[in-house]
């Protein structure tokens, strides 16, 4: 049995994965296997992964795309170390990122899982420290002082402090909770989180900036934005929270989400659909649903200008 499992699930990035697998090869801490899962690439992954010669490294190819969530669970399932990383194939973990994690883990066994803060870079590989800043503040790493957590639900669903690809866990406490919920396209990572909190689960967070996310274009767009956000509202609809606080949230950002999709929706050309969402989420800002409703009775050709202009406005 080794230390820790690392696993890089990929699709169609022959281009980024060698990065996310040098950064692996390149740890201080050397007792670690590393699974890599392809969810049925036709992109030349097979033919590169055929190259590395690594006898610590995996290969996971499934002929067809079998989703997100279930090609992160077969690398999961594939695992044999004591902790456990997932993290993205246009990622990457700087060097010594498992060897800092590792020995919190092992020094406190009622620890189980630690997080990081991270770089944010480009497609170039290029730091960027105003963005990185500006993504610890977002995200409320900045005030988040180092050690166990203690208002852990609130940290991962308000603030959403820790990211999942800068955070080693304890296998053991992953396989209570049965990792990822299976076939999950998106959320799957906040979803996780809450449920360790739920569970009772301790985090600890080491302000240290040990891996590198990458922020490059293919990540953004309507085509990206409308699966997400349906991921979105199926995460926010599977919980209902005790504390009324957290409750309120929750269906603020639901509201929100909604809406957000709706829009989308109808720039798209998804009408009814989208009119439909939007009625449900204007609670969010109504301002923003009527506006939305009246542009859906534009040509579709005349409408992503105006929703263009529409999500500039600050709600």
């Amino acid at each position: 049995m080794v230390k820790i499992s690392i696993c890089i699930p990929t699709f169609n990035r022959f281009q980024l994965l060698p990065e996310a697998i040098e950064s692996v090869l390149k740890q201080s801490e050397e007792d670690f296997e590393l699974i890599v899962c392809d969810d049925g690439s036709s992109d030349g992954t097979a033919e590169l992964m055929a190259n590395y010669t690594d006898t610590r490294i995996k290969y996971i190819r499934h002929p067809q795309n079998i989703g997100k969530s279930n090609n992160m669970r077969s690398g999961f399932d594939a695992a044999s170390g004591d902790y456990f990383i997932k993290f993205d194939d246009d990622d990457r973990l700087l060097p010594d990122f498992l060897s800092q994690t590792a020995a919190i883990l092992d020094q406190d066994h009622s620890i189980d899982f630690v997080g990081t803060d991270h770089w944010i870079i480009d497609i170039n590989n290029h730091r960027d420290l105003e963005k990185t800043k500006e993504n610890s503040r977002r995200w409320g790493r900045e005030n988040l002082s180092a050690g166990v957590v203690n208002n852990l639900l609130e940290v991962v669903f308000v603030q959403q402090s820790f990211q999942i690809g800068a955070t080693l866990f304890r296998r053991q406490t992953l396989q209570e909770l049965g990792f990822m919920r299976a076939n999950w396209q998106n959320c799957e990572d906040n979803d996780l989180f809450v449920r360790l909190a739920l569970a009772g689960k301790r985090g600890y967070y080491l302000p240290e900036l040990l891996m590198e996310y990458r922020v490059h274009a293919e990540q953004q767009g309507i085509d990206r934005a409308i699966p997400y956000l349906y991921g979105k509202i199926e995460y926010l609809e599977t919980y209902k929270f005790d504390s009324d606080k957290l409750e309120e949230i929750r269906k603020r950002r639901l509201a929100e989400s909604k809406l957000l999709l709706g829009l989308r929706l109808i720039e798209k050309g998804e009408t009814a659909e989208g009119r439909k969402l939007v009625l449900a989420g204007k609670s969010f800002s109504a301002a923003k649903a009527w506006t939305g409703l009246a542009l859906s009775i534009l040509p579709k050709i005349w409408r992503s200008h105006f929703f263009k202009a529409l999500r500039q406005v600050r709600h």
